[in-house]
């Protein structure tokens, strides 16, 4: 199934990455209307008791708010109080109809993606005024949901002190207050407090949430490349000169400016040498590939004669949207959720691009890219490595 973009006629992927994205919001009415249907709150609410499933119960009783998280039990969710809120994270892991839907927000660079949230909540119920550390395009599934956003926050903001979640005293000035019925989508940026309160007997928001690592994971990650390399790393290019200040005295004190020294050539190693860009991009790379919640595991067995008749009578292999495939350039890398994947050939390499890229392989596109029998079939058994892992799924023609 192609999903379109979720953006309305009047504003392109370019105008929305250019005057939208991380500076205002932006409400589109029905701007994806393929999700209305594919969940009822019931569904939520027995999903939420599956033992593999993250999901927090948030109830609020006498202006206190307490947070139960996963595993939960059915008694959990009975004799709740007005005020509740039943979160699931990665939702696309449950269901692949809804994974798909990521494509609506494919002009926003895949290696972005986080998961697909649902929040399940009755008539007034909410989370409160809050902002999260991420972009996330709110998408009402069911029911009808009121949004406020107002002022812009920083990690100076202060919260509401003694509660377990973080709630804002105010919000500002409004610069939104709509409500959202279903298939209506919210786009609210980074560190923009908004508040969402339910306006139906029962109603499910969903929250596709991108996300980008910060300085202290990049640096973590940097770190732990040159830890795992460090048998192959010239270690002569990293050498610091340094000159001792004939007027200084001898003593125990870490001069200043020797530190600064110090500073300075780390710097310029970061921005001059091609092996240091090298193992930053790879420590990038694995970083922004990396997946928050484990892939569920399946029974799942694929065989190349089955895989070649279904792709024959019409099918398509696509990338599943459970995982992040990214690659890189100059040199030429596949990673897969957090790892290089090194042992690709050039025509492997070729098709698992084309498919992180959004292509689905249909049987003439995979045909027509190898040279002959023996080469399709080593393309097969490697396809079929791929559907075991979960990397790309199979689909049949309806």
């Amino acid at each position: 199934m192609n999903i379109p973009f979720c953006l309305p006629e009047n504003i392109s992927p370019e105008t929305f990455l250019r005057e939208y994205w991380q500076k205002r919001p932006l409400l589109i009415r029905n701007g994806l209307p393929q999700i209305v249907g594919l969940f009822e709150p019931e569904d939520i609410m027995e999903l939420a008791l599956e033992e593999e499933v993250t999901a927090r119960l948030i109830e609020c009783k006498n202006e206190k708010w307490s947070v139960k998280r996963s595993p939960l039990a059915e008694e959990d969710l009975q004799n709740l109080p007005e005020q509740w809120s039943v979160m699931v994270q990665n939702l696309e892991q449950w269901s692949p109809e809804l994974g798909e839907l990521w494509q609506a927000f494919g002009f926003i660079p895949q290696w972005q993606r986080d998961d697909i949230m649902v929040s399940c909540s009755p008539l007034g119920g909410t989370v409160d005024r809050h902002y999260d550390e991420y972009d996330v395009f709110l998408v009402q599934g069911y029911g009808q949901r009121r949004w406020q956003l107002g002022k812009w926050c920083d990690p100076s903001t202060s919260f509401v002190p003694n509660q377990p979640i973080r709630i804002l005293g105010d919000m500002g000035e409004l610069v939104l207050d709509e409500v959202m019925n279903p298939g209506d989508v919210l786009y609210v940026p980074s560190r923009m407090s908004h508040y969402g309160i339910s306006e139906s007997e029962q109603g499910l928001t969903f929250s596709f949430g991108l996300r980008y690592p910060n300085a202290t994971e990049l640096l973590e990650n940097f770190c732990k490349t040159i830890e795992q390399q460090s048998g192959i790393i010239n270690t002569s290019e990293f050498h610091i000169p340094f000159r001792l200040d004939p007027n200084e005295q001898p003593n125990a004190l870490l001069d200043p400016k020797m530190v600064k020294t110090f500073k300075h050539h780390l710097i310029d190693l970061l921005q001059n040498s091609d092996q240091f860009d090298d193992i930053f991009t790879h420590s990038v790379a694995t970083a922004v590939s990396s997946r928050r919640y484990e892939l569920l595991q399946t029974d799942n067995e694929y065989y190349p004669d089955e895989v070649q008749e279904v792709l024959e009578a019409g099918g398509w292999l696509q990338q599943d949207a459970n995982v992040k495939i990214i690659y890189t350039e100059n040199p030429l890398r596949v990673y897969v959720n957090g790892e290089w994947i090194d042992e690709l050939n050039e025509a492997e390499m070729a098709l698992l691009i084309r498919i992180a890229n959004g292509d689905s392989i249909s049987w003439n596109k995979l045909a027509s890219k190898v040279q002959d029998q023996s080469e399709l079939e080593l393309i097969l058994d490697t396809v079929c490595d791929w559907l075991d892992s979960g990397w790309i799924t199979l689909s049949e023609e309806e």
